[in-house]
């Protein structure tokens, strides 16, 4: 990505810890670098973390550390006996950002929800001819599809038309693809042929303004003074100290170079609980780690390697050193907590013998050899993508694959394989709100090929019970639905599925209001350190 001139600068750990010691900021110690700074344009948690929540609002929100949805650029709204109709009351006295960029002329109003959602669903949107962009999570979760069109009523009130009912339109507005742009600002950006810079020179109503920018090293934001969340701004300012590596984010955090880091190792949790300096929450994940095996190259276009690939791998092996205790195997495409959860469905035992048959019948009697692509972070679903390659390269190897352990830089690594170029490849999915839709939708469907189904998988019975699911209003329909999708997904194995986690938050004593999202996000609106 590029960033202008005036966004980026030179820091070091001196400058980290120099202001991990000033009063008013708060330092997290975050994984990698943004994909950009819109996140309408990206599925990555990294970039939501530090765009979506750190500047920006949507029309709805999740209550902290809960699914539930609440009001937040939207006082209210209504929605019609068909399920079809959604009218928004929007709040009134909401800023936005004042940058060295950009001084808004006006308050937040309807227009800017209109321009927001029109540019993800209308690819005739004059902005998108300035800035061709995709917009993955509107594809993957149905929305520009399935919304006709969004209209002003009035400044302050704005009306949603759907083709079909959604029963989880509000949870979807929730998340922060959908987070709410300014359209003043990019009217101005259009005018000057400048309509790129939304993804590196952000606007947002949120709680941070960002300051400077520097790839792969820090974050800067300043507090948004006039933030219409009273009380929840408690620092002056913000830091992503970017820390790849997770145990010299540990490091960091023990020396207070940092407040707070995200995703930990298994191995270091134990010196972090009785460090008298720091203290670790736990929470359930929502969560699914897994293989993807790309469907649309030939070798994996045959069920029976995908069988033979999975009934090689042991799981147990890989949980007991991966995940070190924090893991649960998975055999469904989302955790047993989630309602639908169809328990019936097993993992094939490892047999190696009967692997090495179906490769036979395949006809691949001798083995081929293939990329096994690993993660370059850590996440609470992954924990250690590369020792988990290096297991599955091993228990490949004894059924005659050969398997090239292959990574990239996370940006680069995401782009490529929704690109398709892996043949298979570690990745995972912290869920977005509380539906089987999120994993099973967002993450599988036809619709989802290019975006986060990495499979590229497609399948025409399993999208049928999938969108039938999507849009009834009746939860006894949508739980046998869902059920019927994971029985065929687990027939068709377009995924190994490895394991579920627990997450652990380790952080600084001193730090204060920080709650585990289930969504796996780190919003720090009401957090201090004090």
């Amino acid at each position: 990505m590029r960033v202008a001139k005036h966004l980026l600068f030179a820091a070091g750990l001196t400058a980290v810890a120099t202001a991990a010691n000033a009063a008013g900021t708060l330092i997290y110690c975050s994984e990698a670098s943004p994909e950009g700074f819109d996140s309408a344009q990206y599925t990555g948690g990294s970039t939501f973390d530090a765009a979506g929540h750190a500047m920006f609002n949507r029309l709805v929100e999740f209550e902290k550390g809960s699914t539930k949805t609440i009001p937040g650029l939207a006082e209210s709204w209504t929605v019609s006996a068909d399920g079809k109709e959604y009218t928004f009351k929007l709040r009134k006295g909401v800023k936005f950002h004042t940058t060295e960029y950009f001084t808004p002329g006006r308050d937040f109003t309807a227009d800017d929800v209109v321009f927001s959602f029109s540019r993800m669903i209308d690819k005739n949107h004059p902005f998108n001819k300035a800035y061709p962009v995709e917009f993955p999570y509107a594809s993957d979760t149905g929305l520009d599809a399935n919304i006709v069109k969004v209209e002003k009523v009035d400044a302050n009130t704005v009306k949603f038309t759907l083709k079909d009912p959604d029963a989880d339109l509000l949870a979807k507005v929730a998340m922060p693809f959908a987070s709410i742009q300014s359209a003043e600002y990019a009217d101005k950006l259009l005018k000057e042929g400048k309509a790129a810079q939304i993804n590196q020179q952000p606007v947002g109503t949120g709680p941070f303004i960002l300051v400077r920018y520097q790839k792969d090293a820090q974050i800067r934001y300043k507090a948004n003074k006039q933030y219409w969340k009273k009380g929840d701004v408690q620092v002056d300012n913000l830091i992503f100290a970017i820390t790849t590596d997770a145990s010299v984010r540990a490091q960091k955090l023990k020396a207070g170079e940092c407040h707070i880091m995200s995703y930990p190792k298994p191995q270091d949790l134990a010196g972090m609980k009785t460090d008298p300096a720091l203290k670790v929450t736990t929470a359930p994940g929502f969560n699914i780690g897994y293989l993807s095996y790309n469907t649309e190259k030939p070798l994996f276009k045959k069920l029976e390697v995908r069988q033979a690939l999975d009934m090689a791998i042991n799981r147990k092996a890989i949980i007991d050193a991966v995940y070190q205790g924090q893991g649960q195997e998975a055999a469904n495409p989302f955790p047993a907590s989630l309602w639908s959860y169809n328990n019936k469905l097993r993992n094939p035992a490892v047999d190696v013998a009967k692997a090495k048959a179906l490769l036979a019948k395949a006809g691949y009697p001798n083995g081929f050899e293939i990329t096994l692509w690993a993660m370059p972070v850590q996440r609470p679903y992954n924990p250690n993508a590369k020792l988990m390659a290096e297991m599955i390269q091993s228990d490949w190897a004894k059924i005659g694959v050969k398997a090239k352990i292959t990574t990239y830089e996370w940006g680069e690594y995401l782009k490529r394989m929704k690109n398709g170029e892996h043949d298979t490849g570690l990745i995972g999915w912290t869920g977005d709100y509380a539906s089987p839709d999120n994993f099973l939708g967002v993450l599988l469907t036809c619709e989802a090929v290019g975006g986060s189904n990495y499979a590229r998988y497609c399948n025409k019975d399993f999208d049928a019970a999938v969108l039938k699911a999507r849009k009834s209003t009746d939860l006894k329909e949508r739980t046998a639905l869902y059920q019927k999708a994971q029985e065929i997904f687990k027939k068709d194995l377009p995924w190994s599925t490895i394991a579920h986690s627990t997450v652990n938050q380790p952080m600084r004593k001193e730090v204060n209001g920080f709650k585990i999202s289930p969504f796996g996000d780190y919003s720090f609106a009401g957090v201090s350190v004090k």
